[in-house]
C-alpha cells in the first residue's frame, strides 16, 4: 500500500503471451500494484488481475517502432517508488533474460529503492514446449546458446562464426532483422547448408505460426512466409522438422479390477466382527 516505510519496485515476467502461463507470484504482486508500466509485448489479458483503480503506462519498445526513452522509465520508477507508490515494472517473457533489468534495477538501487525481481517463462522455453521438442535433448545437443540478433551496438553483436564451431544448438531472440547475415556467419563457421531452423512467431498465442526451413534457405523463406516480430529462432539438429512432430502415444491403462473382487471380503470379514460384538 502506499506510504511504505522502504520504498520498493517488481520487476516481474508477464510470460511469452499466453496470459495462463503467468506465476501465481506474479498474479499476487500485479494484484497489489498501484502503479504498473507494461512493456509493448505484454499481453492485455494479464492486467485483468489488477486492481480497478490501479495506473496503467505502457512503455513499450520494439525495434524498428517509436519507443519510450529507458531514461524515462528508470526516472518515473524512482519518482513514484520514493512517492510510496507500489510499482511494477512488467515485462514479457522473463524480467532477467533480453531486457534492461540491469539498468533499471542500478537505477533504483541508486535511489536506495528495493527491488524484487518476479521471474517468468521466457520464449525459448515457451517455443521449444509448442514444437515439443527439448533444447537440451542429449540425442541432438549436449548445450544450448541463448544469443540477441539485435545487440546494443555492433561491437557487441554475436560472433557467428565462433558460434558455429561451438557445435551448440542457438536460440536467437529479436533475430528477424538479420536472419541473412547471421546465416551467412553460421554458414562460415563451417555448419552445413541444409542445418534446421525453426521460426516461431507469437510463441503461446492463437496467433504463433511455424516455419521450418534451413540455413541456407533462411533468408528467402522467411520473406515468403510473411513472419514478423515479434519471433524467435532455433537453429540445430533439435530444430529439425521430423524431430518437431512427435506423436506421444498413451499406453493402454489397464482394466480396471471389479470392485466386488476387493470389497466383499473385506464386507464379510466387517459383518462378522459386528456380529460377535452384538452378541
Amino acid at each position: 500500500m502506499s506510504g511504505a516505510s522502504v520504498p520498493k519496485v517488481w520487476l516481474v515476467g508477464a510470460g511469452p503471451g499466453d496470459p495462463e502461463l503467468l506465476t501465481l507470484k506474479a498474479v499476487r504482486v500485479i494484484a497489489q500494484a498501484e502503479l504498473i508500466l507494461v512493456d509493448d509485448l505484454v499481453n492485455p489479458q494479464v492486467l485483468e488481475h489488477a486492481p480497478k483503480d490501479v495506473r496503467v503506462t505502457w512503455v513499450g519498445k520494439r525495434g524498428g517502432c517509436q519507443s519510450t526513452p529507458q531514461a524515462f522509465i528508470e526516472r518515473l520508477m524512482v519518482r513514484e517508488a520514493l512517492a510510496g507508490v507500489r510499482v511494477v515494472r512488467l515485462k514479457g517473457g522473463d524480467p532477467m533474460i533480453f531486457g534492461r533489468a540491469n539498468e533499471e534495477i542500478q537505477a533504483l538501487r541508486r535511489a536506495d529503492i528495493e527491488v524484487e525481481v518476479v521471474n517468468g517463462i521466457t520464449s525459448a522455453l515457451a517455443a521449444s514446449a509448442a514444437l515439443g521438442v527439448s533444447l537440451t535433448d542429449r540425442e541432438h545437443s549436449h548445450g544450448v546458446v541463448w544469443v540477441t540478433g539485435h545487440p546494443r551496438d555492433e561491437n557487441c553483436a554475436a560472433d557467428w562464426v565462433a558460434l558455429a564451431r561451438s557445435g551448440l544448438s542457438l536460440v536467437v531472440y529479436m533475430g528477424l532483422a538479420r536472419a541473412a547475415s547471421m546465416a551467412t556467419g553460421l554458414l562460415q563457421g563451417g555448419l552445413p547448408p541444409d542445418y534446421p531452423v525453426a521460426v516461431v512467431q507469437s510463441v503461446s498465442l492463437p496467433q504463433q505460426k511455424t516455419l521450418h526451413t534451413s540455413l541456407a534457405g533462411l533468408a528467402v523463406d522467411l520473406a515468403q512466409s510473411g513472419i514478423a516480430s515479434p519471433a524467435i529462432l532455433l537453429i540445430g539438429p533439435m530444430a529439425a522438422r521430423q524431430t518437431l512432430r512427435v506423436e506421444l502415444t498413451q499406453p493402454t491403462p489397464p482394466a480396471a479390477e471389479p470392485v466386488l473382487s476387493l470389497t466383499e471380503p473385506v464386507l464379510a470379514m466387517t459383518e462378522a466382527v459386528l456380529l460377535r460384538r452384538n452378541r
